[in-house]
């Protein structure tokens, strides 16, 4: 069970700035949105309103999932740059996930979305400094969250659903 609902396993937090973490992370959520689409594109309907594990989200949900939780990161990002350890909003992203948008919409909404917003998170993520990175926000149940450690997180984040798509496919045989 833990494997179908931690499929590249349990994010680690870095306590420490590491160069090569963060071009790692960067490099990943500039890949997500293609992989996402390669993913997902020959799926039929049936397919994508299929739960990747018993009480899991729909395929749907995970696409539309990964769009409205990196909208949220990118506005943190922002928020960081531009304020001095903001407390940025929490939500509530299960809820989310059963609102009728994400429940029912076309997935090339939030794939189309997903390439936009990556496209603008990593032109800003290219532009940091040292002092950027270290620069925070301040989450309301995690504490104090440094860009280098969001970066790293959200990276993971889109590793972690893409594996939910993949891994149900290869079960499947799809």
């Amino acid at each position: 069970m833990e494997k179908l609902r931690y499929p590249v396993g349990r994010f680690e937090t870095p306590p420490l700035y590491r160069s090569a973490l963060v071009k790692q992370a960067m490099a990943s959520i500039e890949a997500l949105p293609a992989l996402l689409r390669a993913a997902v594109v020959n799926l039929s309907d049936e397919q994508l309103d299929t739960s990747y594990r018993a009480g899991g989200w729909t395929l749907r949900q995970v696409v539309h999932h990964l769009a409205d939780s990196h909208i949220n990161s990118y506005t943190r990002f922002r928020l960081a740059l531009t304020e001095d350890r903001p407390l940025i909003k929490a939500y509530e992203e299960s809820a989310w996930a059963y609102l009728h948008d994400a429940r029912w919409a076309d997935t090339e909404l939030s794939l189309r979305l997903l390439e936009a917003l990556h496209h603008r998170w990593i032109l800003l993520l290219r532009s940091f400094d040292m002092e950027d990175w270290h620069k925070s926000f301040l989450h309301p149940q995690n504490g104090e969250v440094y860009l280098f450690q969001a970066v790293g997180m959200y990276a993971w984040h889109g590793e972690h659903h893409l594996a939910h798509i993949t891994s149900l496919k290869d079960r499947m045989d799809w």
